[in-house]
């Protein structure tokens, strides 16, 4: 897994305002620059530690819109992203991916419903059919999430997920972990921000902690993630009954 579409990011702080709320947040304020060494690179880390604030402002900075889709949509239904991405310089490899995908869990609804507005005149069933033979919005919200990757996303691509688990049940998450895993092999590059145990055991997977104020790479075993699962299966109703006793 050699080939990389983004090999890395610049961050220039002096053009990041002091009022911006990125300085506050320590893993991100702690690098001038980041660089991917892996086809899979998962971001990770407690709520509020500045993975997806850096995930999307790397999308942005790629070109690609603040609520998802390819590097064509053009839509905005609320501009919350951060203006990090002003200051990021994306270090971009040799050649350039043939498909991309920003895909996020939060917003995926209103790229759906882009979606439909880039059909291609009467011919709904041709349109359709590649993102999985019906629309968006007549599927569940997990079924129209996967469709969507199943379908669009190829060989030599660049995709960058937030939180892609969100949508979709423990059995689909694996069938997400082997898409992205053969995907990767034949060249495609993911950047991803997760919180889950089952994607996080991605075979061959970069992992970059966000926390204690610092991005370093660490193994799938200290993700909290890994741990925090692990406790509590094999300790079931111990924690439990430790917990709520002490509501």
């Amino acid at each position: 897994m050699d080939e990389k579409f983004i090999k890395g990011i610049k961050i220039d702080w002096a053009r990041v305002e002091k009022s911006n709320y990125s300085r506050n947040i320590p893993s991100i304020q702690s690098i001038n620059q980041l660089y991917f060494n892996s086809n899979i690179t998962f971001f990770v880390g407690e709520n509020g530690t500045g993975k997806s604030t850096l995930l999307e402002s790397i999308a942005v900075a790629y070109g690609f819109n603040p609520e998802g889709g390819n590097r064509n949509f053009n839509f905005s239904t609320m501009d919350t992203h951060s203006e990090l991405h002003q200051a990021i310089t994306v270090i971009k490899g040799v050649s350039r991916p043939k498909s991309n995908f920003f895909l996020r869990a939060e917003s995926f609804y209103n790229v759906a419903s882009k979606i439909e507005d880039y059909r291609d005149g009467d011919d709904y069933s041709a349109y359709y059919e590649s993102y999985g033979g019906k629309s968006m919005h007549e599927q569940s919200h997990g079924e129209s999430f996967l469709a969507l990757i199943q379908n669009r996303f190829t060989t030599k691509g660049l995709y960058i997920l937030d939180e892609p688990e969100a949508a979709l049940s423990p059995q689909r998450q694996l069938t997400l972990l082997i898409l992205i895993y053969n995907l990767a092999q034949k060249g495609t590059q993911f950047i991803i921000a997760s919180h889950s145990p089952i994607l996080l055991g991605m075979p061959g997977a970069s992992i970059l902690s966000f926390g204690d104020g610092k991005i370093r790479e660490i193994t799938y075993e200290e993700t909290e993630s890994y741990k925090v699962t692990e406790l509590f299966i094999n300790n079931r109703q111990l924690l439990l009954n430790n917990m709520l006793e002490n509501e």
